[in-house]
C-alpha cells in the first residue's frame, strides 16, 4: 500500500509541476504534492527523500506566496 501511495503522490506532484505555468493554484498544488511525497519518503524509510521533499514544499509555498495573482 505504501508503494501505491508513493506512486500516486509523486505522479500528482509531477503533474502539478507540469501545470504550474497555467495558473498560480498549480504552484500550491505542487507544494501539496511535495508534502505528500515527503510523507511517502518517511513512511517508506527513505528519510533523505522525505527531507528533500519537505524542503521543496517550503520553496513551492514561498513561490506561491510571491507570485502575483
Amino acid at each position: 500500500m505504501i508503494t501505491i501511495y508513493g506512486v500516486v503522490a509523486v505522479s500528482f506532484m509531477m503533474l502539478m509541476y507540469a501545470l504550474e505555468k497555467r495558473a498560480r493554484i498549480f504552484i500550491a498544488a505542487f507544494a501539496l504534492g511535495c508534502v505528500l511525497s515527503s510523507v511517502y519518503g518517511f513512511l517508506s524509510g527513505a528519510w533523505p527523500f522525505g527531507i528533500v521533499e519537505a524542503l521543496w514544499s517550503v520553496i513551492a509555498v514561498r513561490r506561491f506566496v510571491n507570485t502575483p495573482s
